[in-house]
């Protein structure tokens, strides 16, 4: 019986028993359980290429489960990216719903559909005085993303397969990027953008689960990559993303990852970033 409690605790946290599609830079088909509350704190630091200087960002986030099909995210961003000191830049809502589950034993594959709106105060470029035209290019980027640096929506389809202590999962999503709250978008960004993703996770420890106290680790590789697809401006590029994972009583996880370009052509300001996450969860919350 006991060892029963066990592994129904186990499976009940859903941390533990699917770690390896804990994906550090993505987000996997399966969701968090249902009642509970995830609480993440995201710092990522980046080159600047043209302020030749480091930048972070620091990303505060919520998550709920309000179902075994539904879970919300909500973030916010401070950093120093295009201007000199650290400042709030705005918030994103994500949510995503899972529509198809296949379980067996020591297998899964899901498949959920995801949205993601986020509304910016961030300048489009760095402020060079008062007479600077916005509309002229005056650095080489021509990345945009919805974490902090531009307000605009995305959707998009995940899909995921387990099995044992392997886990890969595909994200194929579409962005357009809009106006910021004080800022134009220039002419020479595109609003229209694919992404994509390849993300494989293996659970290297526990050997063998004995308990839900035992410590996680989890070996990530991620494949991130984007593409715009406006018809005068079409370019790409695609990142590799190695990350290291830790989960501890089955309720607190640690993430280190480094992100660097494979290959590409698309003009980019940040084209190198690590990310350090602490993560814990909550779970059953309503019956608190």
């Amino acid at each position: 019986m006991k060892k029963l409690l066990i592994l129904l605790a186990i499976t009940c946290t859903g941390m533990a028993v699917h770690a390896q599609e804990l994906y550090v830079n993505a987000e996997p088909a399966s969701n968090m359980a249902t009642n509970s509350l995830g609480i993440r704190l995201t710092n990522k630091f980046f080159n600047m290429k043209h302020e030749s200087s480091t930048g972070m960002r620091f990303e505060p986030e919520l998550m709920f489960g309000f179902s075994k099909k539904l879970m919300v995210h909500v973030l916010g961003y401070v950093s120093n990216n295009m201007q000199e000191a650290m400042r709030f830049e705005g918030g994103s809502i994500y949510a995503k719903y899972r529509f198809l589950s296949n379980d067996d034993l020591h297998s899964h594959f899901r498949m959920a559909a995801y949205v993601k709106g986020s509304l910016i105060d961030n300048p489009y470029i760095p402020a060079m005085g008062d007479d600077h035209d916005h509309d002229a290019k005056p650095f080489s980027n021509e990345e945009l993303d919805l974490a902090g640096m531009s307000s605009g929506v995305s959707g998009g389809i995940i899909a995921t397969q387990l099995v044992h202590k392997f886990a890969i999962s595909g994200t194929l999503g579409y962005n357009r990027f809009m106006k910021n709250v004080k800022d134009e978008l220039p002419l020479f960004f595109s609003r229209n953008m694919l992404n994509y993703s390849l993300s494989a996770g293996y659970l290297v420890l526990p050997v063998k689960y004995k308990s839900y106290e035992q410590t996680n680790l989890n070996l990530y590789v991620e494949l991130l990559g984007k593409s715009n697809i406006d018809q005068y401006r079409q370019n790409y590029y695609v990142d590799v993303a190695p990350a290291i994972q830790f989960i501890f009583n089955s309720t607190t996880r640690l993430d280190l990852s480094y992100r660097t370009q494979l290959f590409g052509d698309m003009p980019r300001n940040m084209d190198r970033s690590f990310l350090v996450r602490l993560e814990h969860n909550i779970f059953n919350i309503r019956n608190r």
